[in-house]
């Protein structure tokens, strides 16, 4: 994508565009001052706000998931006192002892029922924040979502198929507690590859936008398969809705032994390709003139991401606008390069889904409103603040 002239005809000297990341070798900011005269030479970074993670965010994303951690474990339907709880959390560390005057039970409370759930809050909101984020920079749209290939209509299809087909089967299959997360997982990759199958269509020079229009077309012709199933399956309705408004109800640690090792692939092979991102951002042809492989960067980074996402939906349900609100706040306060949007991304969005867990499990009590309805108030409003800023972007 090249940047026509009209679109910085009107920015004042010294504005950054948004359109040249910052830290691209060879796309500094034409607006930018510096000094011409031969005496010197200006110091990196010595005009512009550097692009690399600052440690005060770092600290802040730390101390996010950590005021989280305590809030999730210490809010229920049985308060505990947060320094209680702080003191048993860090007696899970090795080496180390503290008193912290809880009882047996409520150190049970906290080990096996509400830590397992915060934690698996953590790196599902991670997740999904992190392939957000790489979704916007794939495919330089400020509204790309990590359900945007298919990933929500794969699972919600198999997830129906699995509960309305397993009542028909006495509940012999929707009873084993692997059965539902594994069919989720399935589903959502198999979308994803219908995706990436529909969209190879457009040959070698297809554009980011082809696999948006097939993600449409894809989840178009699940969510009708799915609502043919509920039609046929009525009795099943509850139970359905129940998994797609999404939760994150789990007994023990089972989904987090699920969920952590495609998390820690996701992490690893998106954070390691993060600047690449800054780099795709100006375009396919300036990214291969600075000596990237356009494509083969791209296919790497929604293949990573959409595992990530997958995992996600298979353990927490249908969960949406978390990847939408999290980065874009990132962006708009640490910074616009992708070097800082993807690792504190991870970090906000971990401490975001927490913290809403806690809101959803405490706003009307003893009931607990599903999470995936308090994200939907939440992202609503701040969807329709993205569209309105990235009316450019869209036209």
């Amino acid at each position: 994508m090249t940047v026509r002239p009209a679109d910085n005809a009107s920015r004042p000297a010294g504005t950054p565009d948004a359109s040249r990341p910052a830290g691209v070798p060879g796309m500094d900011d034409p607006g930018t001052p510096v000094t011409r005269d031969g005496k010197r030479a200006a110091a990196p970074g010595a005009s512009v706000r550097p692009a690399g993670l600052r440690t005060r965010w770092l600290l802040a994303g730390i101390g996010a998931v950590l005021v989280a951690l305590v809030a999730g474990v210490s809010l229920g339907p049985v308060s505990l006192p947060p320094g209680s709880v702080a003191a048993e959390l860090l007696n899970l560390l090795p080496g180390v002892h503290l008193d912290s005057g809880l009882s047996e039970r409520e150190i049970a409370i906290i080990t096996e029922l509400r830590l397992p759930r915060v934690v698996l809050g953590l790196l599902v909101g991670a997740l999904l924040a992190l392939a957000g984020g790489c979704y916007q920079g794939v495919f330089r749209n400020p509204l790309a979502d990590p359900y945007l290939l298919g990933v929500a209509a794969g699972a919600g299809l198999a997830v129906t198929a699995v509960i309305t087909l397993g009542a028909g089967a006495g509940g012999a299959i929707t009873g084993l507690p692997v059965t539902i997360p594994l069919a989720a997982f399935v589903g959502s990759l198999g979308a994803v590859a219908m995706t990436y199958g529909l969209g190879a269509a457009g040959g070698r020079n297809r554009s980011p936008a082809t696999l948006i229009l097939a993600g449409v077309a894809v989840s178009a012709f699940l969510s009708a398969g799915q609502t043919y199933l509920l039609q046929r399956h009525s009795d099943s309705i509850q139970q359905v809705y129940s998994w797609l408004l999404g939760r994150l109800a789990t007994a023990g640690w089972h989904d987090v032994r699920l969920v952590l090792p495609y998390f820690v692939l996701t992490a690893v092979v998106v954070l390691l390709h993060r600047r690449e991102l800054d780099v795709l951002s100006v375009g396919d042809d300036e990214a291969a003139s600075l000596g990237l492989h356009p494509q083969r960067s791209r296919y790497l980074l929604i293949a990573a991401a959409s595992l990530g996402t997958a995992a996600a939906v298979s353990a927490s349900g249908l969960i949406g606008f978390v990847g939408i609100i999290v980065p874009h706040t990132v962006r708009l306060l640490a910074g616009s390069s992708y070097r800082v949007i993807l690792p504190l991304s991870m970090l906000f969005g971990g401490a975001f889904l927490a913290l809403t867990d806690v809101v959803a499990r405490t706003a009307a009590a003893p009931a607990e409103v599903p999470i995936g309805v308090v994200t939907a108030l939440l992202g609503g409003p701040f969807f329709v603040l993205v569209l309105r800023t990235a009316r450019r972007v869209l036209t």
